[in-house]
């Protein structure tokens, strides 16, 4: 009888340590799950707080503002998708006096910034009672220029940077550095011009002809996007170098007919449109965007043009 209560003392203690084994697991499920929820609420109030408009009272008169900073580039903070969205948002305020795009960019995309350049002089129409201002900080250049070209009017500071109306594609010649290394560079292509630009062999004449040519193209939709948005504020005549690449003070651009008046964004608010209170409907991709953009092929192809392995687009500045 002994023996046996000593067995049936052994299993009670193993079945209760069992069970407070199982309650521990339990608690460490609620836990987790807890913790689960609380990240899902949180990204859920960082996705209403994306929302353009949010952070003021727009109830109220006041200057819609729209922030383009940074490199005009598809998958970046100053993608034209990210910019049109705010600046639509920003037209359709039923309160906002007038929209403000501040501008800090040295350019960028040529298609970027025309997709937003269209997207602004299409807005401007269907809304005419609503002027659109740019005003440039410390620089609006390239594509940042050729987007504030589509304003109704633009501004600066007195020493920004502004212009640069050019366009630039470049890459590496890595031939003699792969011939002393003793690297055999091998490529197959279905195509004779494929490997056009290859940094691993020499540039072909043809090919040289027909990048300029290409450049040139864009270089005139450039220069034609500028005229149109400027018209005879411009001063072309006796400045040959107004469309040459070269960037200048906003001083400076004042006297070219480049921008209309030095002023910061919030003298524009205050002076030019007559309303202090400004409202940001600036747009920025989603924080789970961001995190799923810092994993994938995204990490191979900025690897790749790092270290020169692909030709870059063309960009304007």
């Amino acid at each position: 009888m002994e023996g046996n209560n000593k067995e049936w003392k052994l299993i009670e203690k193993l079945l209760g340590q069992a069970q407070a084994e199982q309650r521990k697991s339990r608690r460490w499920g609620i836990f987790f799950k807890s913790l689960g929820f609380i990240y899902l609420f949180s990204l859920l109030f960082l996705f209403s707080a994306n929302r353009p408009g949010d952070s003021l009272a727009v109830a109220e008169p006041h200057v819609a503002m729209v922030d383009l900073n940074g490199a005009i580039m598809a998958d970046s903070p100053a993608s034209a998708d990210l910019i049109s969205t705010g600046l639509r948002e920003a037209f359709e305020a039923e309160n906002a006096k007038a929209v403000l795009l501040r501008i800090n960019s040295p350019g960028g995309s040529p298609v970027q910034s025309n997709f937003v350049y269209n997207e602004i002089r299409r807005l401007r129409a269907e809304h005419p009672d609503k002027k659109l201002y740019a005003a440039i900080t410390d620089m609006g250049a390239s594509g940042a220029y050729y987007i504030a070209s589509a304003a109704d009017e633009i501004y600066a500071d007195p020493a920004s940077i502004v212009g640069s109306i050019g366009v630039i594609m470049a890459n590496f010649g890595l031939q003699e550095a792969a011939d002393k290394l003793g690297v055999e560079r091998r490529v197959y292509t279905a195509g004779e011009n494929k490997d056009l630009l290859d940094p691993f062999a020499p540039v072909k004449e043809k090919d040289r002809e027909h990048v300029q040519t290409m450049l040139d193209e864009i270089h005139q939709q450039f220069i034609g996007a500028v005229k149109q948005g400027r018209g005879d504020r411009l001063k072309v005549e006796g400045h040959p170098e107004l469309f040459s690449g070269l960037f200048w003070t906003g001083q400076r651009a004042l006297e070219l007919g480049l921008v209309d008046g030095l002023k910061s964004p919030g003298q524009v608010a205050r002076d030019v449109v007559g309303v202090e209170r400004t409202v940001d409907y600036t747009v920025s991709a989603s924080p789970l965007d961001k995190v799923l953009k810092k994993f994938g092929v995204s990490i191979g192809d900025g690897l790749g043009q790092a270290l020169g392995l692909e030709s870059g687009a063309p960009t304007i500045r």
